[in-house]
């Protein structure tokens, strides 16, 4: 099957007996073992039935062995770092998702040690890895980046991390599998925050990582049983129902976002519209080739107030969170990155300034309109 076939069909099987084209949703905590033959469930917290359909999926857009879903992305971001020993290195980027920030940092109070680089640049990614032992553990990518949208190789970073024998994480929420596909390009596991386009409607948190590894999968299975950061049945059932329409969506709100992007580049009041799609972004001829398509995200200076700015709009909804049905809207400063100290914010390029746009699948008129409206108002 191909890809957008596979979004359909893959874990969503007739079922036996009805012929019900939609699996039902299994709230069952236990389940009786002289039911089974031969028993296969036993407790919720460590096999489900929704939660190993939407595994299936998962894995199967990725032509992965594996797949283990979580409560929440920060959830899986947890589980992936837990196969570092205290002692070994992480080498992350540097400018990655607030809460990985605080991950990384809870990390390092265990006994983690965590060097943060820019590896979207070639030169100091070359650097950072060359200077990096045996004791280099994982390397963990984010590209693009949130939420400046830098980009990197992720070929270019496995190729140089497996000669040190370490994983490589790819942190794919803001790409999103139909636009890129990072075990293609080398890296070792996937993660997802399944809570933003996997999902994609915005009411339902949740995680994953997407590998081929077996000893892995028996450390996640292990670490999820024994954490209790298991998904339940509903919740599984909403992130695979999303998962059907991915590719409608993404290609929608692509396409609202380069309409939106195009319109940004022209206003007196907006400076440094980062998009990769944009041949100006520095990345953009990495974007190119390892995305089918630059994004449903981008990131601009506004030259007013951005809290009075988040007032103005209508259809943006100012809150956190992307990648959903309806249009976002947020300043990382005050928002997103709020916990990351201003120290490090300036040093990254993160301004107080900086606003965040997450167009959703919304007539791109309207967006257009909506957005340049509220611009204008406070020039």
């Amino acid at each position: 099957m191909r890809f957008d076939t596979r979004l359909v069909h893959v874990g969503q099987q007739p079922v036996p007996g009805t012929g019900a084209v939609v699996p039902p949703i299994h709230l069952s905590t236990t389940y009786d073992r002289t039911a089974q033959d031969p028993p296969r469930y036993f407790y919720a917290r460590g096999e489900q039935p929704n939660r190993e359909a939407l595994e299936e999926c998962l894995a199967a857009l990725e032509d992965a062995r594996h797949a283990t879903v979580y409560t929440s992305g920060q959830a899986a971001a947890t589980s992936a770092l837990s196969v570092v020993p205290a002692g070994r290195l992480v080498l992350a980027s540097d400018d990655v998702y607030g809460g990985t920030h605080q991950l990384l940092a809870a990390a390092a109070e265990r006994g983690v040690t965590v060097r943060q680089v820019d590896l979207a640049d070639p030169a100091e990614r070359d650097r950072a890895l060359a200077g990096c032992g045996r004791e280099l553990a994982m390397v963990w990518l984010e590209t693009p980046t949130n939420p400046l949208l830098k980009v990197a190789d992720i070929a270019a970073v496995a190729d140089l991390a497996h000669r040190h024998g370490a994983l490589v994480v790819v942190d794919n929420t803001l790409a999103g599998p139909v636009l890129q596909r990072p075990l293609a390009h080398g890296a070792d596991i996937t993660l997802y925050s399944t809570t933003k386009s996997v999902a994609g409607h915005l009411d339902v948190l949740g995680g994953a990582l997407v590998y081929q590894d077996e000893e892995l999968h028996r450390r996640f299975l292990a670490y999820r049983t024994v954490a209790g950061n298991a998904p339940g049945g509903f919740d599984c059932y909403l992130t695979h129902r999303g998962l059907k329409t991915l590719s409608l969506r993404t290609a929608r709100q692509v396409e609202n976002t380069r309409a939106v992007v195009a319109v940004l580049l022209a206003e007196p009041s907006v400076d440094r519209v980062s998009y990769p799609g944009l041949p100006a972004h520095p990345q953009h001829a990495v974007a190119a080739r390892q995305m089918t398509a630059p994004g449903a995200l981008a990131a601009f200076e506004y030259r007013g107030d951005p809290a009075k700015l988040l007032d103005r709009v209508r259809l943006f909804t100012a809150a956190v969170s992307l990648g959903g049905v309806r249009s976002l809207i947020e300043c990382p400063a005050l928002m997103t990155h709020r916990p990351v100290p201003p120290e490090v914010r300036r040093r990254l390029g993160l301004t107080d300034r900086l606003i965040r746009i997450s167009p959703g699948i919304e007539d791109p008129a309207d967006l257009v309109e909506d957005l340049v409206t509220a611009l204008r108002d406070g020039a």
